[in-house]
């Protein structure tokens, strides 16, 4: 026999072969889930023993009597498996069965979820009747090659006229709000929530007070602006597996809307309540802390969160807000270190500004737009560098000037500062009920330019 006829032989016979394993693999039957059994609670950890599920994975732990609950593996060791309850845990019993589920890590996403409230599982909590979604994605998403994002190139109206002019956001882009409780950050939240410019609005609310989630959808949204929205709201006294799973589901949801060609607003309140949620699960498991009671996993969730945001591929965006409370004012906080070092920019909010009465209270030393050089014209720059240097300026001197000790014509650049401070400050001033776009924002920045003359010179 030649050696083409062989070699044509061997490839029949491997082809057949393929195929009868193939077919040897569907008449397989399907292993039976192994179902287990509860032997161990403790605070929110559950140990579960006699089946096998992968991480991230869910089951349904069912008691002799009483209501079941879902559970989700965080964890496990030898033969066991470490659970996190995803709803309420009264009830369960020693022994209950522990049974595997399939395909539990899937986001139903549509068009229904628009005007719509729901919670962390995706379940409604507006009474408006059930949600029939036509498809479903990843809880986690899918990584995307860096090289496949298109760049930032288009601004994104804020409707916020400080934000617009001094610290310019562009489509896309990724921004966190810096601030102390009580110092606004919510109500500037709400403001974009209700004036900015885009397709469709996702927001989450993560472990934020329950009365927080009434006002925000009645008063902030209100009918018009909930039409447009996604409200994703998982309280504080949610289990913190479904607080982290809200602001995961709602960066599903954004990420769906955006592969539609959307432009989509993102905000999320909070990134600390998410990162909070994190370190009570990973300290249940026994992770041990490494920065000020925070475990290693948390930092490693933050950027995995946060670069789900951004241009996609397909021609949408998702333009991200993210508000981190700044515990006690302190800057060096390590979620809101670390949450500086992945975002695109950050407005922090000044509680000293907040008690003057100045609203919205950003301080603009403190504050960057990182992209806001590539997506403004020299002229804007030139203005907002001015503007900023004007208002430090006077910030840096204001103990003197405020108890007198100020003489004026000692300095020239002080001079200027405290003749243009009035203008500066109305600038920044802003009604809850107002809105300025883009264009009003920066006309309004050119007017200064009387105040801001680059020879220190006043009107």
């Amino acid at each position: 026999m030649s050696e083409t006829n062989l070699s044509a032989l061997q490839v029949r016979s491997n082809d057949l072969a393929s195929k009868i394993l193939n077919l040897g693999s569907q008449l397989t039957p399907t292993a039976p889930v192994l179902e287990g059994r509860l032997v161990r609670m403790v605070g929110l950890t559950f140990e579960a023993v006699g089946c096998q599920a992968a991480m991230g994975s869910r089951c349904r732990i069912v008691p002799d009597s009483g209501q079941s609950v879902d559970a989700e593996v965080v964890g496990f060791s030898d033969a066991k498996l470490y659970l996190m309850p995803i709803g309420d845990s009264r009830g369960l019993t020693p022994n209950a069965r522990v049974i595997p589920l399939p395909d539990t890590d899937r986001v139903g996403v549509g068009p229904a979820l628009l005007g719509r409230v729901i919670d962390g599982a995706g379940a409604p909590l507006d009474s408006k009747g059930p949600i029939y979604t036509e498809t479903s994605r990843s809880l986690e998403g899918e990584p995307m090659n860096p090289l496949d994002r298109k760049p930032i190139e288009h601004t994104f109206d804020s409707g916020i006229k400080a934000v617009n002019a001094l610290l310019t956001i562009g489509r896309g882009q990724r921004m966190g709000l810096f601030a102390g409780s009580g110092v606004g950050k919510s109500t500037l939240l709400g403001l974009m929530t209700r004036y900015a410019e885009a397709d469709v609005v996702v927001v989450g609310l993560i472990g934020e007070r329950g009365r927080e989630v009434q006002e925000f959808i009645r008063h902030t949204l209100g009918e018009a602006g909930l039409k447009r929205a996604v409200v994703v709201a998982t309280p504080a006294d949610s289990p913190p597996l479904m607080r982290v799973h809200g602001a995961l589901r709602a960066t599903a949801i954004a990420e769906y809307f955006s592969d539609q060609g959307k432009n989509v607003l993102l905000l999320m309140d909070s990134l600390t309540r998410f990162a909070q949620a994190q370190r009570e699960i990973a300290l249940s498991i026994g992770e041990l802390p490494v920065s000020r009671g925070f475990p290693p996993s948390v930092f490693a969730k933050l950027p995995q969160l946060v670069e789900r945001a951004g241009m996609g591929a397909s021609g949408g965006s998702i333009t991200a807000i993210y508000t981190v409370l700044v515990e006690g004012d302190d800057n060096e906080d390590p979620v809101a270190d670390a949450s500086r070092a992945i975002l695109d920019g950050h407005i922090m909010l000044s509680r000293k500004l907040a008690e003057s009465g100045l609203y919205p209270a950003i301080d603009l030393e403190s504050s960057v737009s990182r992209l806001m050089t590539q997506i403004t014209p020299p002229e804007q720059q030139q203005l907002a560098q001015r503007f900023r240097s004007f208002s430090a300026t006077y910030d840096q001197n204001r103990d003197l000037i405020s108890v007198g000790a100020y003489v004026a014509g000692s300095d020239p650049r002080i001079d200027a500062a405290i003749a243009a401070y009035p203008a500066l400050r109305a600038f920044i001033q802003q009604g809850l009920d107002e809105h300025f776009s883009l264009v009003e924002s920066t006309q309004a920045l050119e007017a200064l330019t009387p105040y801001l003359a680059a020879d220190g010179s006043a009107p």
